[in-house]
């Protein structure tokens, strides 16, 4: 897979279908998210950093520290900034990894969601999850990165951590 490829990964969106009472809609709302896949060398290997969160159904889940975008952030300044907020790791945003495209329901609405997944040189800090202004991580953790994808809970940011793993080996 290319540079180019690599960021231009999509997962197809779902087709607008009506709910089963026609006089039943629930409104549609767009989201955007960035965060990262942050990278180190710790006893010489290489590893990220990944964190735990509640899911909606109250499950405990492992995923890449991601986040919503405050006014006047950039995609990379926002990553940076949820990645330092959700694991205590600075990072340097490095390139554009990935953005990953879905839908999901709210009790009120459907969500439209991109989040921007960039690839980030750890450059200091010490692991923790007290900084996270909403609570939602409740833990942090280093993992290698060769293994770290058997941990996440979703496809697409397994995807995500390939394309990095490629552009890190020179495969891209």
């Amino acid at each position: 897979m290319s540079a180019h490829e690599s960021a231009s990964l999509r997962v197809p969106r779902p087709p607008h279908r009506q709910a089963p009472n026609a006089r039943t809609f629930l409104p549609v709302v767009d989201e955007t998210s960035a965060g990262g896949l942050v990278v180190d060398v710790i006893g010489g290997e290489a590893v990220t950093v990944v964190i735990a969160r509640r899911n909606r159904g109250g499950r405990l889940e492992w995923c890449l520290p991601k986040g919503h975008i405050e006014r006047g952030e950039t995609l990379p300044e926002t990553a940076v900034r949820e990645v330092f907020e959700e694991t205590g790791i600075q990072g340097r945003a490095l390139l554009h990894l990935a953005t990953i495209d879905y839908w999901f329901a709210a009790a009120d609405r459907r969500v439209h969601k991109l989040v921007h997944h960039f690839l980030l040189e750890a450059i200091g800090g010490d692991l923790t999850v007290l900084n996270d202004p909403d609570r939602e991580a409740e833990e942090a953790a280093w993992v290698r990165l060769d293994t770290v994808s058997s941990l996440l809970a979703y496809p697409n940011e397994r995807r995500v951590v390939a394309a990095a793993r490629d552009i890190l080996a020179g495969r891209t």
